[in-house]
């Protein structure tokens, strides 16, 4: 006799049967989903930063220009774009050690950037590593004999080497390729001055006071190269709004400068007639090259 019981048995387990197949579609797709979606948000972390959104952060404030470009850094440090913008802002928050070793495992990549040079350049004359800054310059040159920047740049790091000659070299040479540089007809009439020619360094310096980007620096710098030669009065023209003392100061040690050197007898005669004077000498064997200008205002940066 027939069973219902058993008629239904095999329907039972196809229901079962699809149920459980169904089930593993659903767990599948749901993996699926679970997948994309994190791929999905895994491409946009690892997204470069929209044109808007660095548009956005360079308005904001040094710290957060550099947390935001050490992001954008770490999701690709082969792109030289973000390199250069992130090693720029690290010496804005003086981080210049941090910009050095960024750079020294990046310029590897990127032979044919003269603005990482740069870069690399200043950071390491901000350290006082002026040797291996120059080396950086030299090689900005190499690599774009044509920037200015880079000619002006190597300059600074000859002259604090004191290898001023070579200085005045690479500033004539940027001066060649960008003659109304005021920062560098400025750094070339210091380094003329430190080498004794005070009318070449006027020269420079007047035609950097000229210009319209010129800063107080280069006032003050022309003011001493002026002084230095013995024209006061055109020394305080120049430089009106110096406070009266400061050019009282300068005066006193631009006069000690250029006093000449005098005799034993001479002083035996003044130590009789007045109670021991302080007298600032110059050496007799002093060259003009050898004079310290210590009131020069501004190192040789720029």
């Amino acid at each position: 006799m027939f069973s219902k019981r058993a008629a239904l048995y095999p329907v039972s387990l196809m229901a079962l049967a699809l149920t459980t197949a169904c089930a593993s579609s659903e767990a599948a797709r749901s993996t699926a989903e679970a997948e994309t979606t994190l791929e999905a948000a895994y491409a946009e972390e690892l997204a470069p930063a929209t044109p808007e959104e660095i548009a956005e952060i360079e308005r904001a404030d040094a710290l957060t220009r550099a947390n935001f470009w050490a992001a954008e850094f770490r999701k690709d440090p082969s792109r030289l774009d973000t390199t250069i913008r992130f090693a720029s802002v690290l010496r804005e928050i003086g981080s210049h050690e941090r910009a050095i070793d960024v750079l020294s495992r990046t310029i590897p990549a990127h032979p044919a950037s003269h603005e990482l040079q740069l870069i690399m350049g200043r950071a390491l004359l901000t350290e006082n590593r002026a040797g291996e800054a120059a080396e950086a310059f030299y090689k900005a040159t190499v690599i774009a004999p044509q920037e200015a920047t880079a000619h002006a740049a190597l300059g600074v790091a000859l002259d604090r080497l004191e290898r001023h000659r070579d200085a005045q070299n690479a500033y004539a040479r940027a001066l060649e390729l960008e003659p109304t540089r005021a920062s560098t007809l400025a750094n070339y009439g210091l380094s003329l001055a430190l080498t004794g020619d005070l009318a070449g360094a006027e020269a420079r310096l007047r035609a950097a006071h000229n210009l319209p980007d010129a800063d107080a620096r280069v006032r003050q710098n022309l003011a001493l190269i002026l002084g230095l030669q013995g024209e006061f009065d055109e020394m305080r023209a120049v430089d009106p709004h110096a406070p009266a003392r400061t050019v009282e100061a300068n005066l006193s040690t631009i006069r000690d400068m250029l006093s000449p050197a005098r005799s034993y007898d001479a002083l035996k005669r003044d130590e009789a007639a007045t109670p021991a004077p302080q007298v600032q000498q110059v050496p007799e064997r002093a060259e003009p090259a050898q004079r310290t200008l210590p009131q020069l205002r501004g190192s040789l940066s720029g």
